[in-house]
């Protein structure tokens, strides 16, 4: 990669996008693109959906999100509905604070970063493009130079709506600079920064008695008093505050409720008004989608304080609960690893989702549904089937708790744990069990468990150690098949045969006699109880399975034992159980023959080469499955 090109390709592109002209140029702009002078709320809605939205099973999937946020997307869908949406139709919303509320860890600030960094990249496209008046320090809209008197006429004229009025420093330059000639005001575009605070502010609360008001509203400059004479001369005034810089984009205020509240009244009026009071000025206009994050406590506290009430009731409180789902959670670990130094050191497969299983199992409840434990439940919620339930189920345990998933064991901590496992001298790779071990080792040194939380904690530990194990079964299950797949293939097409004859009412030929008989149910019975097919399940089963049979045969496909999932799980599980014994002497002789260690070499290749293994962590998964197939 030449990086100079690449700098220079990025400063040349930003050198294109840069723009400058006249009121009048920018007037002609709007005329043909009336989205030009979208509002900050709109911005944001529409660089969300610039990214793609996908319709699934009736819920609105955002990609803009998909790449950071895991296992949230019923909340991001709300939070992109009910608020950015709404907002950018100019409804009510948009005159409310967002406030994030959920746990620690949760992914309140990663939305937030993302937003941020999203505007940043939008405003450098045609569709996200931002303009204001050259030399403002709010970035300001440009239409806020036409006077009131003409807006309704102009604004009917451009098929836009003008809120707002000019600061006071752009009302100033107005009259000194281009003597009232608004056509004349130079106009820029102007490309949104975190960075350079141009259309992103950022507060964070600090010690109430050092941090000043001005932090958000901008400030006198005494050093320029003297020269202009009075406090209330827009040159003698740093208009440099948060609320300030944030115009036109976003304003985050980081654990908002941990603030004095004199830094709160401000956005009473910002909010409902969308202007506040600065200095020695009439209120000053701004357009900005104010978000803020917090956790549950502090917001309970918050709305127990009647002196709130006021903010309260602008605010739009929208909650971000954990992620509930296994699949999901092993995203979020694979990503923080990702982003370590750590890549030398071999994580095995399902060492993650171990650790996922036990972070999901701490922040469920149980259910009120008959014969619905957790681990059942868990697999619902990660999209599994679980026999006797229906999707019916599934959301009626999601409606079940509406505070579920806001506590729990959080990402950091999980992560904090196997990176402790990942960090000790002279390790090659790491598995499912020096994880769940760090995990055990932690709990001692977690700060706020009590020790009945401690207790469920550890029997959580042991429930994810049983789901490992029949997870590394399985694996070996499926190397050791794959040496017998003429087994796997000849048990499936006898299978086949039964089904064929049990549904058709007709018998079976015997391959060797010719010999005419009944369906061998001993035969089909010991392949569908491997996957928990009951007695009064089985007839539909079968004929589901001729009905896939019938329609791959329609569209001249053929159907092989893998072409459906159950069934393929079905006769691997049914050929392992009759090998059981073969895997046993195995895995667990000292010494093996040579017929013996062909196979092992077979079946770690296999792990190494299609299941994500090393050799040293194929052994070692090897070693573990014989013990427990010994028990």
């Amino acid at each position: 990669m030449d990086i100079f090109k690449k700098i220079s390709d990025y400063r040349a592109e930003t050198d294109r996008l840069a723009w400058t002209g006249t009121f009048a140029q920018y007037i002609t702009m709007v005329h043909k693109n009336p989205d030009l002078a979208m509002t900050a709320h709109s911005r944001v809605y529409r660089m969300i959906a610039s990214q793609g939205i996908m319709e699934d099973n009736g819920r609105r999937k955002y990609h803009f999100f998909e790449q950071e946020i895991f296992g949230l997307d019923s909340a991001i869908e709300k939070l992109v509905e009910e608020y950015f949406h709404s907002a950018a139709r100019r409804l009510d919303v948009r005159k409310r604070i967002l406030l994030l509320m959920g746990p620690v860890s949760g992914g309140k600030s990663t939305i937030v970063t993302l937003l941020k960094r999203g505007l940043e990249q939008f405003s450098r496209t045609d569709q996200g493009a931002v303009y204001a008046i050259k030399g403002c320090p709010m970035h300001e809209e440009p239409l806020h130079l036409i006077p009131l008197e003409l807006r309704p006429e102009v604004e009917r004229e451009l098929g836009v709506k003008i809120e707002g009025n000019l600061c006071p420093s752009c009302q100033m330059r107005l009259k000194t600079e281009y003597s009232g000639r608004i056509e004349d005001v130079r106009i820029e575009r102007v490309l949104i920064s975190e960075d350079t605070r141009t259309g992103i502010g950022t507060f964070s609360p600090s010690d109430p008695k050092s941090q000043d008001i001005a932090d958000l509203t901008g400030s006198i400059d005494f050093s320029t008093i003297t020269e202009f004479g009075s406090e209330s001369d827009p040159r003698a005034y740093r208009f440099d505050g948060e609320l300030n810089k944030a115009n036109r984009g976003i304003m985050e205020f980081q654990e908002m409720l941990k603030c004095d509240e004199k830094f709160l009244w401000n956005l009473l009026s910002l909010t409902q008004e969308g202007n506040f009071k600065a200095g020695r000025f009439a209120l000053i206009s701004a357009d900005e989608l104010i978000i803020a994050h917090t956790n549950e406590s502090e917001y309970k506290a918050f709305i127990a304080n009647k002196k709130n009430e006021a903010l309260q009731s602008r605010m739009i409180v929208m909650p971000i609960p954990y992620n509930l789902r296994v699949s999901e959670e092993e995203k979020i670990y694979t990503k923080l690893i990702r982003q370590s130094d750590m890549a030398h050191v071999h994580i095995a497969p399902h060492s993650l989702r171990a650790a996922a299983i036990f972070s999901i199992l701490t922040r469920l409840k149980e259910s009120k549904k008959q014969g619905m434990d957790l681990v059942k439940k868990m697999r619902m919620y990660d999209g599994e089937e679980v026999e006797g339930y229906k999707e019916a189920d599934l959301k009626e345990m999601q409606s079940e708790y509406l505070e579920e998933g806001m506590s729990g064991i959080d990402p950091r901590y999980v992560i904090n744990r196997i990176s402790s496992a990942l960090i000790r001298q002279g390790l090659e790779f790491i598995n499912a069990l020096d994880v769940l071990r760090a995990l055990k080792d932690g709990l001692d040194q977690h700060p706020s468990i009590t020790k009945e939380e401690r207790e469920r904690y550890l029997n959580f530990i042991s429930v994810a150690r049983k789901e490992y194990d029949e997870l590394a079964k399985k694996e070996v299950q499926k190397a050791f098949v794959y040496s017998f797949e003429e087994s796997a293939k000849t048990l499936f097409n006898n299978y086949l045969d039964n089904i064929e004859s049990y549904c058709n009412w007709g018998k079976v030929k015997d391959p060797m006699t010719g010999e005419e008989m009944d369906p061998d149910e001993r035969l089909m019975r010991s392949i569908e109880e491997q996957i928990g097919i009951s007695e009064n399940a089985k007839k539909a089963f079968r004929e589901e399975i001729l009905i896939r049979l019938s329609s791959y045969s329609r569209k001249g496909h053929r159907f092989s034992y893998s072409s459906h999932e159950r069934l393929r799980e079905a006769i691997e599980k049914k050929l392992f159980a009759d090998l059981k014994d073969v895997v046993k002497i195995t895995t667990s002789t000292k010494t093996p023959d040579g017929n013996q260690l062909k196979r092992i070499n077979e079946v770690i290749k296999r792990l190494v080469e299609e299941h994500g293994y090393t050799t040293a962590s194929a052994n070692e998964l090897l070693r573990y499955v014989g013990s427990l197939l010994n028990r």
